[in-house]
């Protein structure tokens, strides 16, 4: 990944990042939900879901998948409680993230995900997928909902605002 980015030079770091692809995952005790954007920053899709065999195992898993797809950002889903705070699933959703950041050379960034897998769920009913394929499928579905919501809260913040101080 670094060579593929010497010589580059931007102002922003957010100027390189865009040229690249963006991971989310959604991390649970069984499974960890994939998902990955486009080259454009634009569309998020699920990826893959795979089975959870302990941090280690797990983090190997995703760094080949950084690799495997030229991934320039990582996102993991936190699932804070509904009131905002932390609790013991989101305690290590935190030290996976903490790992990653040690193996992987691209920035991971923890973002909340309160309610994704409920709104998954619901979306998937609402394509009409049967109750029991909903299950095979809910990790990938959360971890682009997860992605998705990274990339258009990305995408507005360099939109300017109207009545702002456009040149």
């Amino acid at each position: 990944m670094q060579s593929a980015l010497r010589g580059v030079k931007a102002a922003e770091p957010d100027a390189i990042l865009a040229a690249v692809r963006t991971l989310a995952l959604d991390v649970g005790a069984v499974r960890i939900g994939v998902a990955l954007s486009d080259e454009t920053g634009t569309l998020a899709s699920g990826l893959v879901t795979l089975k959870a065999g302990g941090p280690r195992k797990d983090a190997q898993a995703v760094a080949r998948l950084v690799r495997e797809h030229g991934v320039g950002e990582v996102v993991v889903g936190l699932p804070l409680r509904l009131d905002g705070t932390i609790g013991p699933r989101a305690e290590e959703v935190l030290a996976f993230v903490e790992r990653l950041r040690r193996i992987l050379q691209v920035p991971v960034l923890a973002r909340d995900e309160r309610l994704t897998s409920l709104a998954a769920g619901e979306r998937l009913a609402d394509a009409g997928v049967k109750r029991r394929d909903r299950r095979a499928r809910i990790d990938q579905a959360a971890a682009a909902l997860i992605l998705q919501e990274h990339l258009d809260s990305r995408r507005s913040a360099d939109v300017p605002r109207a009545g702002g101080d456009a040149a």
